[in-house]
């Protein structure tokens, strides 16, 4: 499971660089250019030039110029010895104060398929190459993902809060009333402890994205290169790690900007929602987001389409199962997350901005801003309009990473039925399974060449569990059928999915391979009245 280390953190020598309040920024991903000269301007050592540099031709080769110069000078140092840093930050949501107190540490990189570090969502291409560049020209982490563990007895964050009684060793307050207190802990005993509390658990990030595949290919990168190999830095990623039950742990949510729409007609995309929405027409916004929290609370899917001038529409979807009509094949729990509604119903389906688009920002701005989203709207320009969403609470929905439904152990059997969708996990297989039963929709389902898919059927293998494949299209096995007879997988005559599972069910396993006849004809060629059987 997740692998955690204490590291030597480079930090600021406040003595030479001047107050902390002064050296930190907000994540880069929400900085303006405004707001990033006047960090600059209040002083020259704020992270921001490291961050998100925008200085000279080549603004990564300039970070790694000031990195190297400010640690020549002092600026940066390296602690002595290695620590877990707990980190808190203090913060206002209304009129109530909330805390949220976790660890930084040094985080192994794995892959998601082997299901150890999970995602929640989708990324953009120009968002990672950008970070990739930046990773490229200077070898550091400057800012930390922020991902969640599960820990129902809390004895991480038990440990936290007592090391964390004593006066802070760093602390301020900065221009948005967020306060923020840092612990440096070096103590051998204490942190062999919290990097125990780990070896069995998972980690979900819930920020961060695109950091963390950057990660992955700046670590591949560097080993395809010879600039690293396996354990050395480069492996690990700086993790900000919260126990997803924190009382004080609350996202806010990330709105859309449309943009530069050709022939953006808002009647007509009325027209298009009043099919999957029921359309609540509104004026001014003052009861938006307290709109958005009652239909969330009610467990319905619902998003606020603002036009301008204080006019928006209040859409609420009618039905879940237009998902599985958009997403036949991923699980229900994908098909039922606000984001898939959202992107798939609404941008995709709706305004026609495909995936590409998206990933591109080509049509599509985010902020997470209400005010900045409404002012922007407002404003007219290049801004059409904005979709708005609602804050959502990990508790209720730790559903949304990656946890798929389509991989289920059944009650009171002893099949293992997997439909396959891209890109997911294969569960653990335990004793008491007797056989496994694959459902493929078409060949982009099962990643053949996959190292989870191969992981899985070679386990299975070892175990002497067989793995059955059915469901598949006519002309599926063509390219195929050389890698299934690789991994052991037996392709199953066309029948009902449904069919095979109970048949595998009710059968011993003695008579599978009697009961079983696997497709051995593939495909048939005549030319000129010779037959060719394959």
């Amino acid at each position: 499971m997740a692998v955690i280390k204490a590291f030597k953190g480079m930090r600021y020598n406040t003595a030479k660089a001047g107050e902390i309040s002064s050296l930190c920024c907000p994540p880069y991903d929400i900085i303006s250019e405004q707001e990033r000269l006047a960090f600059i301007k209040e002083n020259e050592y704020n992270i921001i030039r490291l961050e998100l540099p925008k200085e000279g031709e080549n603004p990564y080769a300039c970070a790694s110029d000031i990195l190297k110069m400010w640690q020549d000078k002092g600026i940066l140092k390296i602690e002595d010895k290695p620590a877990i840093y707990i980190y808190e930050e203090e913060f206002s949501v209304g009129n109530t104060r909330k805390s949220i107190k976790g660890i930084i540490a040094r985080v192994q990189l794995e892959e998601f398929s082997k299901g150890i570090i999970l995602p929640h969502e989708f990324t953009l291409s120009k968002a990672k190459e950008d970070r990739l560049n930046l990773m490229k020209a200077t070898n550091c982490n400057f800012s930390q993902i922020y991902a969640l563990y599960m820990d129902e007895k809390h004895t991480t964050l038990a440990t936290i809060d007592e090391q964390s009684k004593a006066k802070a060793d760093l602390e301020f307050t900065d221009k948005t009333g967020v306060t923020h207190r840092l612990w440096i802990e070096t103590d051998e005993e204490i942190i062999a402890k919290l990097v125990a509390d780990f070896a069995d658990r998972k980690l979900y990030i819930a920020d961060g994205h695109h950091r963390y595949e950057t990660a992955l290919n700046y670590r591949n990168y560097c080993r395809e290169n010879g600039i690293s190999k396996p354990g050395d830095p480069q492996d690990f990623q700086m993790i900000y790690l919260v126990d997803m039950e924190h009382p004080g742990l609350v996202v806010f949510p990330t709105h859309r900007l449309v943009r530069d729409l050709p022939n953006f007609d808002k009647e007509a995309v009325l027209e298009k929602c009043s099919e999957f929405f029921y359309i609540d027409e509104k004026e001014g916004t003052d009861t938006m987001e307290e709109d958005l929290k009652k239909l969330y609370d009610e467990g319905k899917k619902a998003f606020g389409f603002y036009c301008g001038k204080g006019e928006w529409f209040l859409l609420t979807l009618k039905n879940i199962d237009f998902m599985s009509q958009m997403l036949p094949n991923v699980s229900k729990a994908s098909q039922s997350l606000d984001v898939s509604v959202l992107h798939t119903l609404i941008l995709e389906k709706i305004f026609g901005i495909d995936k590409e688009n998206m990933a591109k920002q080509i049509n599509l701005t985010y902020t997470k801003f209400f005010t900045e989203a409404i002012d922007g709207v407002d404003k007219g320009g290049k801004i059409q309009n904005g979709i708005f969403v609602k804050n959502i609470r990990y508790k209720a929905l730790k559903s949304e990473f990656a946890f798929d439904e389509s991989v289920r152990l059944s009650d009171n059997s002893n099949v293992l039925k997997i439909s396959a969708t891209v890109g997911m996990q294969y569960p653990e297989i335990t004793e008491n399974v007797k056989a496994v039963l694959l459902e493929g929709f078409h060949s982009g389902t099962l990643n053949t060449d996959g190292k989870a898919l191969n992981d899985f059927c070679q386990k299975a293998k070892a175990m002497n569990i067989p793995v059955f494949l059915t469901g598949a299209c006519k002309g599926f096995y063509y390219e195929s059928k050389l890698k299934f007879d690789r991994l052991n997988i037996k392709v199953l005559p066309p029948a009902s999915p449904i069919a095979m599972y109970i048949k595998l069910w009710l059968l011993p396993k003695s008579e599978f391979d009697k009961a079983f006849c696997p497709v051995q004809k593939i495909f048939t060629i005549t030319i000129d009245n010779l037959q060719i059987e394959k």
